[in-house]
């Protein structure tokens, strides 16, 4: 397996160049891939990507982008919770076990980041099971998201 360089980054120390490839990565899954027309690039000046407390997690592999998550500061898509969003592996690196080390990362960044505080996530109604695996349990009923059937999930790590 070639070795992935895992790298977390406020917005303000992201490269042009690391921008462009975590967006494209974005693109490429949620629009292209699941034939899903939406904005992803969501974020007001100062909030989601923009927010001065929001961590671009990334996973590289030969200076590529193959994985990425978005690490939400409380307040920013949950009042009382931080979350984990934009969860992405590369159509070319599935199968590597990447996005079980990118769950892992991210959960780690938000007890790191956001102590006892837990963690809320909006995970496509398919992908339950696979977050369970990481401690999340389902806290809603199936709703739409830009008509991909979803569920709330929570992972509790307040003692």
């Amino acid at each position: 397996m070639q070795t992935v360089y895992w790298s977390s980054k406020y917005f303000s120390q992201l490269s042009l160049n690391e921008l462009y490839d975590l967006l494209k990565l974005r693109v490429d899954v949620f629009v292209v891939e699941q034939s899903c027309f939406y904005p992803d690039l969501d974020s007001l000046k100062g909030s989601l990507d923009r927010h001065s407390e929001t961590i671009h997690l990334m996973g590289t592999i030969n200076d590529e982008i193959v994985a990425y998550a978005r690490i939400l500061a409380p307040g920013q898509s949950y009042v009382q919770y931080a979350s984990i969003g934009r969860v992405a592996v590369a159509q070319k690196a599935r199968g590597l076990g990447l996005g079980h080390d990118l769950i892992s990362k991210a959960i780690t960044l938000c007890l790191e980041h956001f102590p006892d505080t837990d963690i809320k996530i909006s995970a496509q109604q398919h992908l339950a099971d696979y977050y369970q695996q990481h401690g999340f349990v389902t806290v809603s009923d199936m709703y739409l998201e830009d008509d991909i059937p979803h569920i709330a999930m929570l992972k509790s790590v307040i003692k």
